[in-house]
């Protein structure tokens, strides 16, 4: 006679997944009012993904869309310099932390949670991941058309966590650079979108020329092309290039977003059609 081999219901496998069970039920509970949620990615550092995840959550937020930003560089995060809002301590209320806010965008970043701004963070991929799941349930971001995630470089525990989590009305926006080193790398994160499943919305090509102060030219001071050529390989929408002003690097240290202190200028121009191509997901 065999044995029986049915669960009575407190075995330590139906306790562990009884807990995934309710915490993943914590997490649809807790982002049941944000309609949609636009990871910001690379598989490189240093092109500019924070820059473009700013911009483009005040850029929404202009537009009159309810719109979050989401910093989960866990290990430099810039998003508070970027929008003067550092040495921020954010409040809560009924057990939520409440996002600070800038341009008319909700913010929370682990920069809001740490002593000094030079304090590092020495976490292993659990604790980085425990944290992730809290700036989703902990935090009070209430209802939002938009929550824009600005996510280290790479493919591996930050952008793998946000991705499951936010799989439920997520897409994917990809940041490269003209060079084709560059593309080689942020390839990476084409594939692994794909090996989850995750939509991408599109590709930006950042740093592509750099835009005179005097006299308005634009000169390709790096090779031009290799974010076109990437969406043409992977048949992914290409959203447009943004090129190089001074005024970002000045405006990004003071806190002041191109999409909101300069809409005039070439670089928040160029940056129309990749505003415009995330809100048109809401259609």
């Amino acid at each position: 006679m065999s044995e029986d081999h049915s669960c009575s219901g407190d075995c330590r496998h139906c306790s562990a997944k009884e807990k995934e069970n309710q915490a993943d039920c914590e997490l649809k509970r807790a982002l049941a009012g944000v309609r949609r949620k636009i990871v910001v990615m690379s598989g490189k550092g240093g092109v500019g993904k924070s820059t473009v995840a700013v911009n483009l959550a005040c850029a929404l937020a202009a537009q009159g869309f309810r719109t979050g930003l989401l910093d989960v560089d866990v290990h430099g995060p810039s998003i508070p310099t970027m929008l003067g809002l550092e040495n921020i301590q954010p409040d809560s209320c009924d057990d939520k932390l409440l996002p600070a806010e800038a341009c008319g965008v909700k913010v929370m970043s682990v920069g809001f949670l740490l002593e000094e701004p030079d304090t590092p963070v020495i976490w292993r991929g659990p604790a980085k991941i425990g944290v992730i799941r809290q700036f989703f349930t902990e935090v009070a971001w209430g209802e939002l058309d938009f929550l824009v995630i600005d996510c280290p470089p790479g493919t591996g525990d930050e952008p793998l966590s946000v991705c499951q989590s936010v799989a439920d009305g997520g897409a994917g926006l990809i940041v490269t650079t003209p060079q084709r080193v560059s593309a080689a790398d942020v390839a990476k994160s084409v594939n692994f979108c794909r090996k989850l499943d995750f939509p991408i919305c599109g590709i930006v090509e950042n740093m592509s020329g750099f835009v005179c102060p005097k006299c308005g030219e634009t000169t390709e001071i790096f090779a031009s092309g290799a974010g076109e050529e990437l969406a043409r390989r992977y048949g992914i929408p290409f959203l447009g290039k943004l090129p190089i002003e001074p005024g970002i690097c000045a405006g990004g240290d003071r806190g002041l977003p191109f999409a909101v202190a300069a809409p005039e200028s070439v670089s928040a121009r160029a940056f129309a059609p990749v505003a415009g191509a995330v809100a048109a997901l809401l259609k």
